[in-house]
């Protein structure tokens, strides 16, 4: 699976990374190197990091889904 950016997201990230350089790293950027830098974190990072919300959002609902009984179970007389 490739990650695709929304072109809005993109910008708003090419941005983010520049200021990020100019104002913590003092070195300017020009948007080019932004986007590299971009999308070689999107590409090392992006499948990691988007596995791992998998895994936690699938061990939130499991664990929801376990404790489901004890929330709805209503004892019968």
């Amino acid at each position: 699976m490739r990650i695709r950016l929304a072109d809005e997201r993109r910008e708003m990230l090419v941005d983010d990374i520049q200021a990020f350089f100019r104002d913590d790293l003092d070195r300017d950027l020009s948007a080019f190197h932004a986007e590299q830098v971009l999308d070689f974190f999107v590409q090392h990072l992006g499948a990691p990091v988007y596995n791992q919300a998998i895994q936690d959002a699938r061990g939130f609902l499991s664990d929801k889904l376990d404790d489901l009984e004890g929330e709805v179970y209503e004892p019968v007389d």
